[in-house]
């Protein structure tokens, strides 16, 4: 990665252009798990309309425009831990990603653990559900989950 390329925020340690960017503009994600590192760009970035779209059109009448609004922009992102993949392949039709995203909402720490399933609408990859499931936050001397090399306690546990 050059100096002037900022890494994406995914966690992926790519260059933004490399990974997220053009998923967010557009181009369709090869795996589950792609999309998932996307839409967890999308909530830094405040990209709802993305969120919106790569949701299942089964089920995004139910989302809240502007509670997830709300949610993205009163929230600071500190990183995702991607803690399993499974199917969500280039050939397959369904796939789930448990991961642990880590931030502050309104100045309170919190980490969100969730099993999501996507599934493939159309040849492109969507988010359908996610089951939540308990997730304890880092420690203060564990390295921190935005992937920057510090320890926690210095990096986004301040």
């Amino acid at each position: 990665m050059s100096a002037t390329a900022p890494p994406c925020p995914c966690g992926s340690r790519q260059p933004a252009a490399a990974c997220c960017d053009p998923l967010l503009a557009g181009a369709p994600a090869p795996t589950a798990l792609a999309l998932m590192r996307s839409r967890y760009t999308g909530y830094v970035r405040q990209a709802i309309d993305y969120l919106l779209a790569t949701h299942d059109p089964a089920t995004v009448a139910t989302v809240d425009r502007a509670a997830l609004t709300a949610w993205a922009r009163d929230t600071t992102w500190a990183g995702l831990e991607i803690v399993d993949a499974r199917a969500g392949g280039p050939a397959d039709a369904g796939g789930e990603v448990e991961f642990v995203a880590h931030g502050h909402h309104r100045g309170q720490a919190f980490a969100q653990r969730e099993r999501s399933r996507f599934r493939r609408v159309d040849g492109r990859w969507v988010y359908g559900d996610g089951v939540a499931r308990p997730a304890t936050p880092p420690g203060r001397n564990d390295p921190c989950p935005c992937g920057g090399g510090a320890k926690y306690k210095r990096c986004h546990g301040r």
